[in-house]
């Protein structure tokens, strides 16, 4: 919004006279300037009833007694700009409660007025409007970019809610585009990124396509005058030239339809400088390259003399191959449907043509507004199916798993790009995702539950990976298991919004429970060896112990603490202290059966920890030493990180060991350990042509994965060293890989890599 910070404000009911007594109170050039201003929306308005109408004079009155005092950058009263956005959302007939929040969408930021004053003033739904357009305020966070992040949430969410929120927004954005020349140079850049990183997606996805037009060329335009400026001269001389030709287009077509009595209205199609300069820059194309094309929109009455009207343009100029799509067959996200094609025209010109009939054109042009346009036509029907009310949903749903508003913001960026991908399920549903879509994000827009026990699918009946880029046309079966869960590697590939957020839901409370799990096994053990039984679940023993637990750690619950556990911020010995004291303060001692079969059965003073298995506690194996079944291994818990393996001999475990021996949990390997295992290898190679192909093959050949390579400079030097990121089943595994590596004609020396 945009506010003056120095403006005076007043704050006062709304008057009850009509809203040329609200005027009156300007000087008067400002008055005549809000009065036509508002007698020229006022005539915009007249599809409404005389009530309504009434309602946004009303509103007008009010938004004119609450900005009085401030002014725009250009000098103008500040009511002028919201009379603008109301003009602008009055041309899409939005009902009396939209256009009464456009015109009091600034009151709540800008004026102090309240929720609570436009509730009573105009009703519940005009003050939700406005309080989804109103910004959060600022000094609650700690930089821009969380706050914009916050703010841009809320607005996405009350749009999700209801649609009129964006409308009005872009309404509002278009006009503060419209006007950014009057706004401090410094401004400029941010606002016409912002506006082309949000907002121009957003307007795209909705089918707003005159609205994005706009808003792209506004942006184009501060973001880069000079180079606009420039093509705005070259287009206009194109234009120029080729006047004749348009002309002659125009009547050959005309010419063919009317000879097969096909009603059709011809507009030509002016080319967008953003677009231009877009493909110029993309394509690396000449400016005489990118503005050789003319381009045709076809309007007819119904949609099969769209496919007849194709036939006829086909005989009349010759068609250029790969050219042509069918948008009316599947149309796009947002609703947009046409069919395209590309012409050899007269002189060697390329004519590119849109068809679609009238009703299409409305909704290319206006997108989800054309329901309020087109109330009485079916319009809302066709909107909700096929327009937006899949993508809205998925907004809610992203919001429902994601707690960061950064990372909200994140996911819902990535749904905002339109270019798409039609794909088949098994029983041959269409559905939409965006160019890069994989099996997994088909599996999640299926449902979110097939998403998260994908198991394996198929292709056009032939197996695929998970990761499998899907193809326009594929049919896609999805397999599923009870047991199958995300994997976080599935972040690396997916590309929908959706897939994202409920992936990392996922893994989020899949890693709590694991967390959770190893802070109580961590406990049980830390009791037992104390010599105390496992504390009773659901009992009124454990409702005290927790309780007291409670108050000695600022009322974290019984979860909270065992995730603390689990993720070394807590130490179990010293809890089990604190448990200690609780039990003696009910009376219990320790037990000394359970002390002696502890002492008798355990190989060390504490109970060990089983890692590695199918079952087993969920840990991180340490980096510096990359430990493998089969070595002698020893845990520590590690602030933050939960329990860490390392190698016994690992010297930075030594160093841990030194400074908080408390932290050590003794481990061992699981009896089948299951998966593979990270490693580093160190190798030292003949620099000579070959050698690294040679151990690459060796590894091949030994099963063994490689993950990364990198390669110290190689300067004249007679050898090389090379680190090489591995996965292998265990130590037998790596023992052979490095058996057979220093067999090797060229390899020097080859030996597991351990941190100093």
């Amino acid at each position: 919004m945009s506010g003056h910070a120095n403006a005076v404000i007043h704050r006062a009911p709304a008057p009850a006279s009509p809203a040329n007594a609200a005027v009156s109170a300007l000087s008067a050039e400002h008055a005549a300037l809000v009065a036509n201003a508002y007698a020229g929306f006022a005539r915009t308005i007249a599809y409404l009833s005389e009530d309504d109408q009434a309602r946004v004079e009303r509103a007008f009155a009010f938004a004119q007694q609450a900005h009085a005092g401030q002014y725009r950058n250009s000098g103008e009263p500040y009511i002028t700009h919201p009379i603008a956005v109301a003009q602008l959302c009055a041309q899409w007939h939005l009902d009396s409660p939209a256009l009464a929040a456009a015109l009091l969408h600034d009151a709540m930021e800008d004026c102090g007025v309240s929720k609570q004053d436009i509730a009573a003033q105009f009703g519940q739904d005009v003050a939700d409007l406005v309080d989804g357009l109103t910004k959060l305020d600022k000094l609650e966070f700690h930089s821009r970019e969380e706050n914009q992040a916050q703010s841009f949430r809320k607005m996405l969410l009350a749009m999700a809610k209801d649609v009129r929120v964006i409308l009005i927004k872009l309404a509002d954005r278009t006009h503060n585009m419209r006007t950014l020349s009057v706004a401090p140079r410094s401004k400029w850049r941010r606002i016409s990124r912002e506006t082309m990183d949000i907002y121009v997606p957003i307007a795209n996805r909705l089918g707003l396509n005159a609205t994005v037009r706009e808003l792209r060329e506004l942006s184009f335009k501060h973001l880069y005058p000079w180079r606009y400026q420039t093509l705005v001269k070259a287009v206009e001389r194109v234009k120029a030239r080729r006047r004749g030709m348009a002309e002659r287009v125009r009547s050959e077509l005309e010419k063919a339809f009317a000879q097969r009595q096909i009603k059709v209205r011809l507009l030509e199609r002016e080319q967008e400088l953003y677009k231009v300069y877009e493909q110029m820059t993309r394509k690396g194309l000449s400016f005489a390259k990118v503005s050789d094309i003319f381009g045709v929109q076809a309007l007819f009455e119904n949609v099969s003399d769209c496919y007849t009207g194709l036939g006829v343009l086909h005989q009349t100029y010759r068609p250029l191959p790969g050219h042509f799509k069918d948008f009316i067959a599947n149309p796009k996200p947002n609703g947009y449907q046409s069919l395209h094609t590309a012409l050899l025209g007269p002189s060697e010109v390329e004519v590119e043509v849109e068809l679609r009939t009238e009703m299409m054109h409305v909704v290319a042009e206006t997108g989800i507004a054309a329901h309020w346009l087109y109330q009485s036509n079916g319009m809302d029907r066709m909107l909700a199916d096929s327009l937006n009310g899949r993508w809205l949903e998925s907004m809610l749903e992203i919001e429902n798993v994601s707690d960061d508003a950064s990372e909200f913001l994140s996911d819902v960026k990535v749904d905002l790009h339109p270019e798409s991908v039609y794909v088949f399920t098994p029983k041959n549903q269409i559905l939409t995702l965006p160019i890069g879509a994989t099996v997994v994000d088909f599996a999640y827009a299926i449902h979110s539950n097939v998403g998260d026990h994908i198991a394996a699918a198929m292709v056009n009946g032939q197996p695929a990976s998970l990761r499998t880029v899907l193809k326009n046309g594929d049919t896609i079966e999805i397999i599923t298991a009870d047991d199958a869960t995300p994997h976080p590697g599935w972040l690396e590939f997916v590309k929908t919004g959706r897939a994202r957020s409920k992936i990392r839901s996922q893994l989020k409370h899949a890693n709590q429970q694991e967390t959770s799990a190893l802070g109580l096994r961590l406990l049980t053990q830390a009791l037992r060896v104390a010599g105390y039984n496992d504390l009773p679940a659901d009992s009124p023993l454990a409702d005290a112990i927790w309780q007291n637990l409670a108050i000695l750690h600022q009322g974290k619950s019984r979860e909270q603490i065992l995730q603390d556990l689990g993720h070394g911020r807590l130490i179990a010995n010293e809890l089990v202290k604190q448990i200690g004291q609780v039990l003696q303060g009910l009376g219990l001692r320790p037990d000394a059966l359970v002390l002696s079969k502890e002492r008798l059965m355990a190989p060390a003073p504490a109970a060990v920890l089983a890692i590695g298995g199918a079952d087993s506690a969920p840990v991180r194996y340490a980096a510096c030493c990359g430990p493998l079944p089969g070595d002698a291994i020893t845990g520590i818990l590690v602030s933050g990180r939960g329990l860490e393996v390392h190698r016994q001999n690992c010297p930075v475990a030594e160093r841990r060991r030194a400074k908080e021996p408390a932290s050590f949990v003794p481990v061992e390997w699981a009896e089948e350990p299951v998966g593979e295992f990270d490693a580093t290898l160190i190798l030292h190679l003949r620099n000579t042509k070959g050698a690294l192909a040679e151990a690459t093959v060796v590894m091949a050949q030994s099963e063994v994965d490689i993950r990364r390579i990198d390669m110290v400079e190689e300067g004249r030097l007679e050898a090389i060293e090379i680190r090489m990121g591995i996965t292998v089943r265990d130590l037998a595994h790596m023992e052979l890989l490095l058996k057979n590596l220093r067999r090797a004609r060229n390899v020097l020396r080859a030996q597991r890599f351990m941190a100093e």
